[in-house]
């Protein structure tokens, strides 16, 4: 898609609400087997490193610790100057249960369900319409398909070799057996450098969006009925100035579909916190376009149209796993309910906030650039994670009007580059 960046609905216009002093962040993670460890651990070093950089004053977080039933994982953070702090409780959501449990399925299985996901893609046009949003995406969707037609021709060679072997001293159904186990026997043995090249999540990355769009998941649907009753709760409570809902990559469907299920549940109820949505390099499209993803497009349309929460999504063209340009009010094929109120859309403009030998280097490593979402900047720019989390503006104010966080008087404005992997 070659459509330029950035998007404002017509009549969406800053407030002057005051400063946000306590919010309560809650953190959707993408499809990843281990969210339960890597997500406080990636906050932790890279809000280490902003604080280092960034003008903050006064910064400390605390540890994490886990609710009992493992959905919940909890720390807080206090920035700001004295007298002026925000108090942020920043919550994950765990459903990494639900992935590992994917991961469990024998990877021929899911070879299968892959190449099945793949080819009612291609007669839904579902394939073509990714493709003609980002052809990076594209290339990323056919690489495991791709990687699993190459296994299995290999398995299949490997096999009929040992087969032809074999059927010099074992009669023919036995050799053909014993050709069979070696070539699966070659997949079983692949799967530890599969899993290194995360090629093993890709393919249960895509079958589980592929599911999740024909309604076969629905042990994922109760577990985002949990989590919208989680944010409701929070919403009831009113202790919070700001609930702020984040979703990166393919969490950022997650923290739609739990945004909109948030609205109907608090529909009615006395004024409480504001809400907001924050979406990063969210992969919308892979589950939405699908034509019998009817409830996911309704969702979807339920967020563009209200005026009771502000979306805010961010982009990036550097990023293979996103949709630059995509726009929900526009590009799904549907007619809002009103008129379009969100989301609001941006750029994150990593050129800019990235130093140059960073930026040069990571530009080739699409893993490492997806990530840079939840990294810290290198230079002060709009899009910084650390304030749209945990500054004082609420996000409806900091994408419209953003006051931006300066270096550290101290800091010098090019950086010793540090290697930082995901």
């Amino acid at each position: 898609m070659t459509t330029q960046i950035g998007f404002t609905p017509p009549d969406l216009a800053p407030q002057a609400p005051g400063p946000v002093r306590r919010r309560h962040v809650v953190y959707l993670p993408g499809y990843d087997p281990e969210a339960g460890k890597r997500y406080r651990a990636l906050f932790a070093r890279e809000f280490a490193r902003y604080a280092k950089r960034f003008d903050l004053a006064k910064r400390s977080i605390t540890r994490a610790e886990t609710r009992p039933d493992g959905l919940v994982q909890t720390w807080t953070v206090e920035t700001g100057r004295a007298g002026a702090e925000t108090h942020t409780t920043y919550e994950v959501l765990l459903w990494d249960d639900l992935v590992r449990a994917d991961f469990r399925r024998p990877l021929i299985a899911s070879m299968a369900l892959l190449t099945a996901g793949i080819l009612h893609g291609v007669a839904t046009g579902k394939l073509f319409r990714l493709y003609g949003l980002n052809w990076k995406y594209g290339n990323v969707i056919l690489y495991p398909f791709g990687m699993t037609l190459i296994l299995a021709a290999l398995a299949a060679v490997l096999g009929q070799g040992v087969a032809h072997l074999a059927a010099g001293w074992l009669p023919g159904l036995a050799a053909g057996l014993v050709g069979a186990l070696a070539g699966i026997g070659l997949v079983l043995a692949a799967t530890p450098l599969l899993d290194r090249i995360f090629l093993r999540q890709l393919i249960n990355d895509w079958v589980f969006n592929w599911q999740h769009s024909n309604g076969w998941r629905r042990d994922y649907e109760d577990r985002l009925a949990l989590f919208a009753a989680h944010v409701a709760g929070i919403h009831k409570a009113g202790a919070v100035d700001e609930i702020l809902i984040v979703g990166h990559s393919s969490g950022g469907l997650t923290a739609a579909e739990v945004a909109a299920r948030v609205l109907p549940a608090t529909a009615g109820s006395a004024p409480g916190p504001r809400l907001s949505l924050l979406t990063l390099g969210a992969g919308l499209p892979l589950v939405a376009i699908n034509p019998r993803a009817r409830g996911v497009r309704a969702e979807l349309m339920s967020l563009v149209a209200t005026d009771r929460m502000v979306w805010a999504d961010y982009q990036a063209p550097q990023d293979w796993m996103n949709f630059p340009g995509f726009n929900p009010a526009r590009d799904l094929g549907e007619t809002p309910a009103g008129p379009v109120r969100n989301p609001v859309i941006r750029s994150t403009q990593f050129r800019d906030i990235i130093v140059t030998e960073v930026y040069r280097r990571i530009s080739f490593r699409p893993f490492r650039m997806h990530f840079q979402f939840l990294m810290a900047n290198d230079l002060p720019g709009e899009y910084d994670f650390f304030a749209l989390t945990l500054g004082p503006q609420a996000l409806r104010e900091r994408v419209l009007t953003p006051a931006i966080v300066p270096l550290r008087p101290e800091t010098p404005p090019e950086p010793v580059p540090v290697h930082r992997e995901i």
